[in-house]
């Protein structure tokens, strides 16, 4: 049963999971910032022309 639990305290892969699973989740807030960034300034670009827009389609 000691070297059972020797091992399991030992055991390092777990720390590495978890490791990489913050990293994942710190690009993926940084993705998401940039993204909702792009976004906004997209749709400012866009509403002065959706009105020309409009009218072409009518």
């Amino acid at each position: 049963m000691r070297p059972l639990l020797r091992r399991f305290i030992d055991d390092q892969s777990g720390a590495t999971a978890i490791e990489y699973g913050l990293i994942a989740a710190g690009i993926a807030m940084v993705l998401i910032a940039a993204l909702q960034a792009l976004g906004t300034t997209t749709v400012g670009k866009l509403q002065p022309i959706a009105p020309a827009i409009e009218q072409a389609g009518r």
